[in-house]
């Protein structure tokens, strides 16, 4: 199985907090607003827009963003005017990273991103230098809370799923970016605790790191985060566990 970051699980799992929660909100609307404007508002029609309002109640951002951001985005309501970019390069030990964004000012976002790269030991690469050891896949998160997490693996394979991982206290679940909607449904009417579902670089296979690289890996991850215009960061490194507990 192509592995995701246990980076990527452990933020889901912790969730944020209050402190970034301004910033989430905003990211999830510029999702909102890119998928209404290049699709259209009507999200039945529109499928970039379902996950990207799915995605934002998952979050528990409040419905009149929600709707709020549609209508940016459909040209309702005056709104910013937003490039997409993808961004790639190499972390500490070569890792790969790659770094989507959603910006008002390209030339500021590609700045702080290289900056951010240089400070913490990567450096930005040339565009499809890493993104071949990605692919993209939809990923659900759903949590076990109580149930055998071996029963609700087989009950995603059932719903079409390729993949799962079991985790602790949840499970990944992945599949074509196409079944994602579906399998969800049907994990849903099993009434199954789903905490996230998204369209995800997932790297082909994880570099683990040394403690040394993983802790300036985290540190080059937070900062990509933090950057305004960044939407999403993936990597393909992988940490030691006492890492990531002190995270």
């Amino acid at each position: 199985m192509s592995g995701h970051s246990k980076w990527s699980s452990i933020k889901h799992q912790k969730g944020v907090t209050d402190a970034r929660r301004g910033q989430l909100f905003t990211k999830l609307a510029r999702e909102i607003i890119i998928a209404a404007r290049e699709g259209g508002s009507n999200p039945e029609a529109n499928f970039r827009l379902r996950l990207a309002m799915q995605k934002a109640k998952d979050h528990n951002m409040p419905q009149d963003n929600i709707e709020r951001a549609v209508k940016k985005g459909s040209g309702e309501l005056e709104g910013v005017s937003l490039v997409e970019l993808v961004l790639e390069g190499y972390g500490p030990s070569g890792t790969a990273i790659l770094v989507s964004a959603l910006t008002d000012n390209r030339n500021r976002t590609i700045q702080e991103v290289r900056s951010s790269f240089t400070k913490h030991g990567g450096s930005m690469g040339e565009s499809g230098c890493v993104a071949w050891l990605f692919d993209s896949r939809g990923v659900i998160t759903v949590k076990t809370d109580g149930l055998s997490a071996d029963d609700l693996a087989l009950s995603a394979i059932d719903a079409g799923a390729d993949d799962v991982k079991v985790e602790d206290d949840f499970v990944e679940v992945y599949t074509k970016p196409a079944d994602l909607e579906k399998v969800r449904l049907v994990l849903e009417e099993k009434d199954m605790v789903i905490t996230t579902s998204e369209i995800s670089m997932v790297p082909k296979s994880l570099v683990l790191l040394d403690e040394r690289a993983a802790t300036q890996t985290l540190k080059l991850l937070d900062r990509l985060e933090e950057i305004d215009g960044v939407q999403n960061v993936f990597s393909n490194a992988d940490f030691p566990d006492s890492v990531l507990e002190e995270a």
